[in-house]
């Protein structure tokens, strides 16, 4: 059976560097990315709250305001349940979680007015609450689909048993994870066997390792998928990003990367990566080059 998925595209173009923290985009520059990214059919945006210290939605959401074409051709994620300090939040005394009902139909909708839209395609949590009860969050995101403010629901950065907890209670469309040569954890602990298990699709955060790959390093681990993955992208005649992507794309749970690039050469290259298909043994090559030796 095909897995359960709300996501259509092969990428999620990832927000939280085209504000304060990162690219500093104007409207017009916003304007340009959005516009391009859905030439190239990339129309899924992931966001989350805090981004840019609570600024990177309500950017983003000028740009749908001054175009409402663009309003029904984007489907938007967006994350809450994560507590900053930050000047525009001067409630917050401490960096906190918080899963109440109250906090994420409250997020949902101060969301949906800095975006200008009407519905969020997918609303995650952002990070475990130690205090989440599953029962109220599930009644939080029954109360907000009935209400057509979000359509999908789905969790990011937890753990097998904390998504098997929630996902009881109320059906979960995602787990967002760290997921790269880097961050190998999801492999072996057993969380993609389970979202393998429940057709539930996987989206991978910092998916080619947040540029640890392309620097230089002292790290004999970083060292080895250097060159490693070097070697294989001259195979293969493409990027050492794009034969990253490649890689990810070979595990049969089906994981979306979010893409982090401002750039749209960047974002075009992951789309030209769709081309390129290792062989399991290459996928190894890359496995063995990280741990550095061969499997058990």
């Amino acid at each position: 059976m095909e897995p359960r998925s709300p996501y259509n595209s092969p990428f999620l173009i990832g927000t939280m560097r085209l504000g304060i923290w990162g690219a500093k985009m104007t409207t017009a520059e916003y304007e340009r990315f959005i516009d391009t990214c859905v030439e190239m059919g990339l129309d899924e945006f992931d966001h989350a709250d805090i981004y840019g210290h609570y600024t990177t939605e309500s950017e983003f959401g000028a740009v749908l305001k001054k175009r409402p074409d663009l309003r029904k051709k984007l489907r938007i994620t967006t994350k809450c349940g994560i507590k900053m300090i930050a000047e525009n939040r001067p409630s917050h005394k401490i960096k906190s979680y918080d899963s109440s009902a109250k906090h994420i139909i409250w997020s949902a909708e101060n969301s949906l007015k800095e975006l200008g839209v009407e519905q969020l395609e997918v609303m995650l949590l952002h990070r475990p609450d130690y205090l989440m009860n599953p029962s109220e969050i599930a009644e939080a995101f029954e109360h907000l689909r009935v209400a057509g403010k979000v359509k999908y629901f789905g969790v990011s950065n937890f753990t097998t048993s904390q998504f098997a907890l929630l996902n009881q209670y109320t059906p979960l469309i995602t787990n967002q994870l760290e997921i790269s040569i880097l961050h190998r954890n999801a492999f072996e602990d057993g969380t993609l066997d389970q979202l393998l298990r429940e057709r539930i699709i996987p989206t991978a955060w910092s998916p080619v390792g947040g540029g640890a790959i392309f620097s230089e390093s002292e790290k004999e681990e970083v060292q080895r998928i250097q060159k490693k993955v070097k070697e294989l992208a001259e195979r293969h005649e493409c990027q050492v990003d794009q034969l990253l992507l490649a890689w990810l794309r070979k595990h049969p749970s089906g994981i979306v990367p979010v893409l982090g690039s401002t750039k749209v050469e960047r974002v075009q290259g992951a789309m030209d990566s769709l081309r390129i298909e290792l062989s399991r043994e290459e996928w190894y090559e890359v496995w063995e080059g990280a741990i550095g030796h061969e499997v058990a």
